[in-house]
């Protein structure tokens, strides 16, 4: 059974970069993906073609489903496609293909979704008449998210021991060729730009090319550099060119057993909606598994 397809279009008083960013993490997703009365209980979103878009949007105390879709197409900034199932109580309850166009306009952005559908179960074939209700809201809700400013502290501290000599952690840490070793995008992205001067004033670049076509920059100054023993820089994320982050980093270097203790401290501000829900925290630790590894090498 093949309903009608639906067509909502709204106008989201937002950037067309920003609406369009904001379908990029599941960090963003969870804060306004679900129609009035629901909430986005989980999120996962692997942004580029074929990874996965999956939600579990819960009606409180009634009924949770499961929209698990992969995406389709992504053309920065301007359209989205994923195509999925949509389960209930683990029963395929319809399936969904979903394209979505993003037009710059005076007032913001003009967000045109369509919806098709292949019932699954005849009981739920009357769901898609609240299709037009439903994504109306959700968009509301993503207005409020895109065009919000908001800023954001968090702050850690990782403790690692490494098997090697301060003097070869320093080197790992601040020699632009064994930096280039360890210090990468994940698996499928491309290092675009990388500069580093390791030096009070000096100025590290690293640029990076997403399979989703994202660009996503890393632009640190560094205010303190004592070999062997101690970094401290600022720097700034960006996605494409939109600031989402500025942070001071502290780096110490001691003697240990092991080798060298390395000690990260991040004191981070995190803007417009971009709160990191600790991935920052979790992307360091993953980092400095690959420093461990490049210095094993």
């Amino acid at each position: 059974m093949k309903p009608e397809p639906v067509v909502v279009v709204k106008v989201v008083r937002a950037s067309r970069e920003r609406v369009f960013q904001a379908w990029s993490t599941a960090e963003s997703v969870k804060r306004w993906f679900a129609p009035e009365g629901c909430i986005c209980r989980e999120a996962e979103v692997d942004f580029r073609v074929g990874g996965a878009f999956a939600l579990v949007l819960e009606v409180p105390g009634v009924a949770s489903h499961l929209m698990r879709t992969t995406f389709t197409r992504i053309d920065a900034p301007e359209r989205l496609g994923f195509a999925g199932i949509v389960e209930d109580g683990g029963k395929a309850a319809f399936r969904v293909e979903t394209d979505i166009r993003f037009e710059a306009v005076h007032e913001g952005t003009k967000v045109t979704v369509t919806q098709t559908y292949e019932i699954c179960d005849p009981a739920f074939a009357a769901a898609i008449s609240g299709a037009v209700r439903g994504w109306n809201s959700t968009l509301s809700n993503l207005e409020r998210v895109a065009g919000a400013r908001s800023v954001a502290h968090g702050q850690f501290t990782l403790r690692r021991a490494l098997a090697a000599t301060p003097e070869a952690v320093f080197r790992a840490l601040t020699d632009i060729d064994a930096k280039a070793k360890w210090f990468v995008g994940p698996e499928g992205c491309q290092t675009r730009e990388r500069t580093m001067d390791a030096r009070a004033g000096g100025r590290e670049l690293l640029t990076t090319l997403w399979p989703s076509g994202l660009v996503t920059a890393f632009d640190a100054t560094y205010h303190d550099v004592l070999p062997n023993e101690r970094l401290i820089y600022a720097y700034e994320m960006r996605l494409d060119e939109r600031k989402i982050s500025a942070s001071l980093a502290t780096l110490t270097l001691a003697p240990d057993p092991k080798g060298t203790l390395l000690t990260v401290t991040e004191q981070g501000v995190f803007l417009d909606g971009f709160e990191d829900a600790g991935s920052r925290e979790q992307g360091t630790q993953g980092l400095l598994e690959a420093l461990e590894r490049s210095l094993a090498a």
